[in-house]
């Protein structure tokens, strides 16, 4: 909750609706929307998670790859607006509000308005991806870093070479971009050998997954198996191969102390 003195009737919850799967969504999420009169939703969320809030009055307000969607700070404005007119509003996002969800800009518009809110985590689709596929983003004497990155825009603006510095990167919004992502990685000292997995639809009735090797990715291989309209993760690193057969020995006590 922030600090700042409230001077609006109401209060703004900003959600994690998860990665898709309704009963994926925490309990206090699920409390909140079941108590919301106003909820502004993201064009991902399901009609099974919009059921927690039958009493509410829903408000789309999603933003979707290459399709007309509402401007930012048009939300902005609603959000403050139905502040001054509710009680209890809630802006439902997918995954998690802090991560790729404009939550910032949506925060700062209800400081400068004097309005209470919260923040209520959600469990972002990388975690539930990595979960869909059962492969670990972080891996004991394999992986110990993850980056999460996103290169929605033009193709010719893709830059990874921060990315590469990372055991495990995970794409958000990278489908037009998957060859091009892979290439340059590899371009970067990824080996062309490395696991690179498609995650689409992760936690609905649509998941579906396949594995390839970054060198088929850049090839084009993985952007030809991607459904042009389902949401879709790239994934990416050594952690998300084949499982060792035998397990990494433990290290003596004397080692873990140095």
């Amino acid at each position: 909750m922030n600090a700042q003195k409230a001077t609006s009737i109401g209060k703004v919850y900003l959600i994690g609706a998860g990665p898709g799967a309704a009963d994926l969504i925490t309990v206090r999420g699920a409390r909140l929307l079941g108590e919301a009169q106003v909820v502004l939703h993201d064009a991902l969320v399901s009609r099974e998670m919009l059921a927690w809030c039958p009493q509410a009055e829903l408000i789309e307000v999603g933003k979707r790859c290459g399709q007309r969607s509402t401007a930012q700070l048009f939300i902005n404005r609603q959000i403050v607006d139905l502040a001054n007119k509710y009680e209890r509003v809630v802006r439902l996002k997918g995954g998690d509000p802090m991560l790729f969800g404009r939550a910032d800009e949506e925060l700062q518009a209800l400081e400068a308005a004097g309005i209470a809110y919260e923040v209520v985590p959600g469990i972002t689709a990388a975690l539930a991806a990595a979960s869909a596929i059962a492969r670990p983003l972080t891996k004991r004497g394999v992986s110990r870093s993850v980056a999460f990155a996103t290169q929605a825009k033009a193709a010719d603006a893709v830059d990874v070479e921060a990315d590469v510095k990372a055991d495990t990167i995970v794409y958000y919004m990278g489908r037009d971009q998957a060859a091009n992502i892979a290439a340059q990685l590899m371009a970067c000292g990824k080996p062309a050998s490395t696991p690179a997995w498609v995650v689409e639809a992760a936690t609905t009735p649509n998941q579906r997954s396949r594995q390839f090797t970054l060198r088929q990715m850049a090839a084009g291989e993985a952007a030809r198996w991607m459904d042009p309209v389902q949401p879709s993760l790239l994934m990416i690193g050594e952690a998300l191969g084949t499982r060792a057969t035998e397990p990494v020995e433990e290290q003596a006590e004397g080692e873990r102390a140095a």
